[in-house]
């Protein structure tokens, strides 16, 4: 019998934040919106809400008070197949970085639209 080894996966650049509302622009999913529940940067992957819905199956426990049936819950997207949305501009874009000096000689790297230049970032 075989034994399978599965190489390391190389943590993968994800520009996407927790909170961050994103378009899916390729899988069946493609045009929906929605807001990122959890990023896995190690994976490349995202949990977005409403997005990539599967159906499980649970099975009845009442000492955990857990309902058996189908459930209908998210999975996770790759990260290239969704873009983010600009808050000002409402469009798909992508991210740029441009970094801010503030005062006291420290500086602050924050994310922008890419068509209209807007900060992504809260403060």
């Amino acid at each position: 019998m075989a034994v399978s080894r599965k190489k390391p996966v190389e943590a993968v650049r994800v520009d996407l934040k927790k909170e961050d509302t994103v378009k899916v622009i390729s899988g069946r999913d493609k045009g929906k919106t929605g807001r990122v529940l959890n990023v896995d940067r190690q994976a490349g992957k995202l949990l977005v809400e409403h997005v990539m819905l599967i159906k499980r199956h649970t099975r009845p426990n009442p000492a955990k008070q857990i309902k058996g049936g189908i459930a209908e819950r998210e999975s996770m997207i790759a990260a290239s197949n969704v873009m983010v949305v600009c808050p000002s501009c409402g469009k798909a874009t992508r991210i740029g970085h441009h970094q801010e000096t503030l005062a006291g000689g420290k500086s602050r790297r924050t994310r922008v639209c890419r068509k209209c230049g807007a900060t992504l970032d809260r403060k």
